[in-house]
């Protein structure tokens, strides 16, 4: 029985050279197109119409041009997502941190490391929110485009002045970005949802909760539910989000500051 074919692993489009003299696929370079006008293309299309239906096709019309003048600039479909999502990391505004070494000494703004925790979660996780088309390609691609880094060299930055020992640095940036990245993919995919069924949040979330509440099964739960939401407040789901977000936020700060504490030289 012959093998089934194995993919390659693919590469990043980060690593790849810039088209050739000629182009990549033959003939001149085509007039008004640039890779910045097509990756905003690409991100305006993946806001207006989601991830299933992009295609090359959609966007060559989109900009009003052959699907061949795109691939001019890129190989692949893929190419595109990731220049799409180092984009969308562009909007952050984050200036450079300097190299790993530089942030390592703890010099930077001065500002509380609590402080601008808590700001670059909030960014990311508003991130997410505003392209909901963001969180399947974030796990799907290497993030090594320059605004990713940029990012990435923040969070580094900040996490390396709470005083935590060298070995827990990766699982406390893990911690955080991971609780942002569920958080705001969730939030992100119900707005985008609402918007789908022609409801604001409010409305298909009382949609949904009474929907749930016709279910004998699930009737102990959706008490249970109720219950807990009157006790957290929030007279829409706007305000229960940010109040269970900034609690949750609240929550692995005060861990990171226990665990920092603990590893002290002298501490019992």
């Amino acid at each position: 029985m012959a093998r089934a074919a194995r993919r390659s692993p693919r590469t990043s489009v980060w690593l790849e050279d810039r088209p050739r003299p000629g182009g990549r696929r033959g003939g001149s370079r085509p007039s008004g197109l640039d890779r910045d006008r097509i990756t905003e293309a690409t991100v305006r299309l993946l806001d207006a119409e989601g991830l299933a239906t992009f295609s090359m096709r959609r966007l060559a019309a989109e900009l009003n041009v052959t699907a061949m003048s795109v691939y001019w600039y890129v190989d692949t479909k893929d190419d595109l997502l990731e220049l799409a999502l180092d984009a969308a990391f562009g909007e952050l505004g984050l200036p450079d941190a300097g190299t790993d070494a530089d942030a390592g000494t703890g010099t930077g703004t001065g500002a509380d490391w609590r402080d601008e925790l808590r700001a670059l979660a909030r960014a990311y996780r508003g991130l997410l929110v505003r392209h909901s088309w963001l969180s399947p390609l974030i796990g799907t691609y290497v993030n090594i485009g320059p605004n990713s880094l940029r990012f990435s060299r923040q969070v580094r930055r900040v996490v390396r002045r709470t005083g935590l020992p060298a070995h827990g640095l990766v699982a406390a940036i893990s911690a955080v970005l991971q609780f942002v990245y569920g958080f705001g993919t969730i939030e992100g995919h119900f707005l985008a949802r609402s918007a789908a069924f022609g409801m604001s949040p409010d409305a298909c979330f009382r949609h949904a909760m009474s929907s749930v509440t016709g279910s004998a099964e699930a009737a102990d739960v959706v008490q249970d539910s109720a219950e807990l939401m009157a006790a957290r407040g929030g007279d829409t789901v706007e305000e229960m989000w940010e109040r269970d977000f900034d609690f949750a936020l609240d929550l692995l700060v005060a861990g990171i500051e226990a665990m920092a504490d603990r590893a002290r030289p002298g501490t019992p």
